[in-house]
């Protein structure tokens, strides 16, 4: 299946940042007042909501969202997050996709930090966003302040009723992420910071599933571009969490057998994030931080001795030939 493209009059800081309230992640809907109509897990679903017509459970149309029961008295209904990691928010996505004459009129959003756990009754929360109104089957789009680090976030309904998905985006602190034995960081991953800023093709599979923890679960969760009928190679660009130099970096084409890539090289240089669309250019004489290297099916494939020498880095361009599909990408350094 084709992947949904991103809406065209997104925001800035939904490609610059990390959506935190991503399940992928390990985002949690914790509690909520109320969720009859649609379990509050579905907010944090990353794929574009769908409309299945006709489908019914035990408690009334089936949405793909969290939805509350129609209130019959004071008060508003609300869903406690934890975000995937403490992170300091710089936007939000308030969807109400396929939620017509059953979404909220208004939402607001309140925050907290915990160092440990999830936040109990004398917890402080704080506001994030003011109360704002909503439409039907929509994306609001929020800018949101990024003057704190928070670990938990409430979104309130007013009174009621139904929000597709929750997307709050931003960049994981800092301060919680833990090198690995051998004091390296993946400077990649999307738990770190790291994200998309380009890429040529995503037809079968965004980008930003290379970014994701783990190993793919099958072939719909990765990269993976359409079949090249002319001449050329895919790519896409990618901005690391912080700038820092690479030491080890793992391709994984785990469940692409006929349909990998036949090899890969990645680019490399220290950028101006400010200018995503420039980079597409300037990206194509980038110096090789890894020469063209062999891929095979179903693999990890890893590779140190072959990283060329260079200093601290902002942005790769990973280049895969001709097209294909690749589940996960790992850059294992130092930050700078």
């Amino acid at each position: 299946m084709a992947h949904a493209p991103v809406d065209p009059a997104a925001p800035a800081f939904v490609t610059r940042f990390v959506n935190l309230a991503d399940a992928r992640l390990g985002a949690v809907a914790l509690a909520c007042s109320d969720d009859f109509f649609a379990d509050r897990q579905r907010m944090l679903n990353p794929d574009p909501a769908v409309f299945v017509p006709g489908k019914y459970d035990a408690n009334g149309k089936w949405m793909d969202g969290w939805e509350s029961r129609r209130k019959r008295g004071p008060g508003h209904d609300w869903c406690v997050v934890r975000l995937a990691r403490p992170a300091r928010l710089f936007g939000v996505d308030l969807d109400t996709s396929h939620f017509t004459g059953n979404y909220p009129p208004a939402a607001s959003l309140e925050a907290c930090c915990v160092a440990e756990g999830d936040p109990g009754a004398d917890a402080v929360w704080t506001p994030l966003l003011p109360a704002v109104e909503l439409g039907g089957n929509a994306h609001h789009y929020h800018a949101l302040a990024g003057d704190r680090v928070v670990s938990h976030v409430r979104v309130n309904l007013y009174p009621d009723g139904g929000l597709a998905r929750l997307r709050l985006y931003g960049l994981p602190d800092p301060s919680r992420v833990v090198p690995d034995a051998e004091g390296l960081i993946d400077l990649v991953a999307a738990l770190n910071g790291g994200t998309v800023v380009a890429a040529n093709n995503q037809h079968f599979g965004p980008a930003s599933r290379l970014l994701l923890p783990g190993r793919g679960r099958d072939m719909g969760d990765g990269w993976e571009t359409r079949r090249r009928r002319e001449p050329g190679h895919d790519w896409c660009i990618l901005a690391l969490a912080r700038p820092g130099t690479i030491e080890a970096i793992e391709v994984d084409t785990a469940h692409f057998k006929g349909n990998f890539p036949q090899a890969c090289s990645i680019q490399a240089a220290r950028a101006d994030a400010a200018l995503p669309q420039a980079l597409v250019t300037q990206s194509m004489f980038w110096p090789e931080l890894l020469a063209t290297q062999p891929l095979s099916a179903d693999a990890q494939h890893h590779f140190r001795s072959e990283i060329r020498t260079h200093g601290a880095i902002t942005h790769v361009r990973f280049n895969i030939h001709p097209d294909g599909g690749v589940s996960r990408l790992r850059l294992r350094g130092r930050p700078a």
